[in-house]
């Protein structure tokens, strides 16, 4: 038999914690808390911005910063137009049926593509002084620009079956979009703008 003396409590049940205590326990602290760990301080510093240049002390080198400013944008706009990125591109080339045009001239060999070589070669033969080289010229003219017709009505036919076949439920102003098509079509592969983004033979 034990004999406890007053005001002495058993060791046993000061140390021991009721259950409901112990189950409270993470609910507070995910109450009180941010749910999440603390990120590293390295971490939090990478994605914290610098801090914010000074202001310009004279009007020169407040000038030479818009400056450095505004080439900046426009770098940035240029390579964003290179891309195709939508909201970088003038209002003429934006939308999916646009891009749809541009995949569809770029996925083709063009006639109109030979334009400048064939160009050159015609006024170099307009200066060489002899009547048939001249005449022969013209008719390297002529038959070509027959061909840029040709190739174009194939083209415009290409076009509105794909613009129709994708897009059938929107109104579209076809003669603008087989426009926009042989106009591009007239460029060097290389030198349009937008680039191109399928190659050739794709299937569009």
């Amino acid at each position: 038999m034990k004999f406890r003396l007053p005001g002495r409590r058993d060791r046993a049940a000061a140390t021991t914690v009721p259950d409901d205590a112990a189950d409270l326990t993470p609910q507070l602290v995910k109450a009180t808390g941010k749910g999440r760990p603390t990120p590293k301080r390295v971490e939090a510093q990478g994605r914290r911005p610098g801090p914010p240049p000074p202001p310009p002390t004279t009007r020169k080198e407040a000038y030479k910063r818009m400056r450095e400013q505004q080439a900046s944008r426009r770098a940035d706009t240029r390579a964003g137009m290179a891309r195709g990125e939508e909201q970088y591109l003038p209002a003429r080339d934006r939308g999916p049926v646009r891009r749809l045009v541009r995949d569809v001239v770029d996925a083709r060999r063009n006639a109109g593509s030979f334009f400048l070589g064939v160009a050159a070669l015609v006024l170099v033969g307009y200066f060489i002084p002899d009547p048939a080289v001249q005449s022969y010229t013209v008719f390297v003219w002529f038959f070509f620009f027959l061909a840029i017709a040709v190739d174009s009505v194939f083209l415009g036919r290409r076009i509105k079956k794909k613009v129709l076949e994708r897009f059938p439920d929107q109104p579209h102003r076809m003669k603008g979009l087989v426009w926009y098509g042989i106009s591009r079509a007239t460029m060097i592969r290389r030198w349009r703008f937008p680039r191109a983004e399928v190659p050739i033979g794709a299937d569009v």
